[in-house]
């Protein structure tokens, strides 16, 4: 028995997403009841749900046909599993079973690969929107300046207070414990990078394009348009600014990618 088995087995949906039939997942475990494979299914789907998975992302119903040798096909139900749910179905199934082992193994790797892939893009992700925001922050400042801002704390404060709900920079600081000299948009997720670099972008054309003058009224553009992207947010059921977790800092991200990087290249 090979691990790559678990391999061939694999399928590829039309969006060229993997994934696994549960029927043929236990033909290799060696579960020749498929009954009972179903318990070790629910056992891996509490397993999910325990973990904070949502359970229908990696555990889709779904239908298989199947030779009856005569030429004819049969419906019959199965389950539709993402490389994740095989990795919780073999960490319920028989350990007693040598293929349970290897099957152990080949998606404990396959996972952590997965992984790692996954972190890595979303590493590459802050670092990009991360020196968007110092382009667009030096161009909005420039904005700010050419309407009248002189207190630029102040300015940026009100685009943060429309975004977070009346939070300031501070009151972010403390909200998400960072000390004082971390700077918060260096522990943003992509997704709030995100949110912040659509907030700096469009209250720099803002006062660009409507010719704005005064701090009072380049203040107030800013925390308008802060508000707008935090009601598009709420509407679209996103999770707010203030709600999104607290991430390394970004030059950690950097040095992940360097060394994935190197490791490439050494290939």
């Amino acid at each position: 028995m090979k691990e790559n088995q678990f391999e061939t087995i694999k399928r590829i949906d039309d969006s060229g997403s993997e994934y696994w039939s549960s029927r043929d997942l236990a033909k290799i475990l060696e579960y020749s009841d498929y009954r009972n494979f179903q318990t070790v299914i629910q056992k891996a789907k509490l397993a999910c749900e325990n973990s904070g998975a949502v359970i229908h992302n990696h555990f889709v119903e779904a239908t298989d046909m199947v030779s009856l040798g005569s030429g004819a096909e049969k419906a019959i139900e199965t389950m539709y599993l993402s490389r994740y749910a095989c990795y919780l179905i073999v960490q319920n199934s028989d350990p007693t079973k040598v293929v349970v082992a290897k099957g152990q193994t080949y998606f404990a790797i396959q996972t952590h690969r997965q992984e790692t892939t996954d972190n890595l893009i979303e590493d590459n992700k802050r670092v990009f929107l991360r020196e968007e925001m110092k382009k667009h922050n030096t161009s909005l400042m420039q904005a700010a300046s050419m309407a009248g801002v002189e207190s630029f704390a102040i300015f940026q404060n009100s685009g943060y207070r429309g975004l977070y709900g009346g939070l300031t920079a501070q009151d972010i600081h403390v909200r998400k414990k960072l000390s004082k000299s971390q700077q918060i948009q260096d522990h943003m997720n992509s997704e709030e990078l995100a949110a912040n670099l659509f907030r700096a972008t469009q209250t720099d054309a803002k006062i660009r394009r409507e010719n704005i003058k005064g701090e009072n009224n380049a203040n107030l553009a800013h925390f308008e348009v802060g508000q707008k992207v935090r009601n598009t947010i709420h509407n679209i059921g996103g999770t707010m600014s203030e709600n999104l977790p607290v991430v390394d800092s970004i030059s950690k991200a950097k040095t992940r990618i360097m060394r994935e990087e190197k490791k490439r290249l050494k290939k």
